[in-house]
């Protein structure tokens, strides 16, 4: 058979394409005696005629680069697509920011209790919950200054 005939037929029986084929140049003389589909699959159980390997692209430059990411680096204002807001979650910005909050809001009920009951604590637990101030600093700074 045809060279080119026992490639097709064996792109065929493998269904892959024709220029995925590779046929062992030693061992042509025995491509050209097949005639039949039978005698090409025993010539590919032969590994006489096989399936090249996929091309695969390497993974190892962008392992590299994902652990420089994860180390912080890569991160820069150039690299950079989108707002601060687009960029960040907003939901996980506020629990993180609210979290914080309580967890000063309990320190400061032990540490400076007077303060706290001046405003009280679940009024000053609702406003947090609330979203009524920005940030640690300026819960601190509405139980120092005593305001209501």
């Amino acid at each position: 058979m045809n060279q080119k005939k026992a490639k097709e037929l064996s792109a065929r029986i493998l269904k892959i394409g024709v220029s995925k084929i590779y046929i062992d140049p030693a061992k042509t003389q025995k491509v050209d005696e097949a005639m039949t589909a039978e005698d090409i699959k025993g010539l590919i159980s032969e590994r006489i005629v096989r399936k090249r390997r996929e091309n695969a692209q390497s993974k190892g430059r962008a392992r590299i680069l994902k652990a420089k990411k994860l180390k912080g680096r890569k991160s820069g204002k150039g690299k950079r697509k989108g707002t601060k807001k687009a960029r960040t979650e907003k939901k996980a910005t506020w629990m993180n920011r609210v979290r914080a909050q309580r967890k000063l809001l309990k320190e400061l009920k032990v540490s400076n209790p007077t303060a706290v009951a001046k405003v009280g604590y679940s009024k000053l637990y609702k406003m947090v919950k609330g979203n009524y101030f920005k940030g640690k600093k300026y819960l601190q700074e509405f139980i120092e200054g005593g305001k209501q």
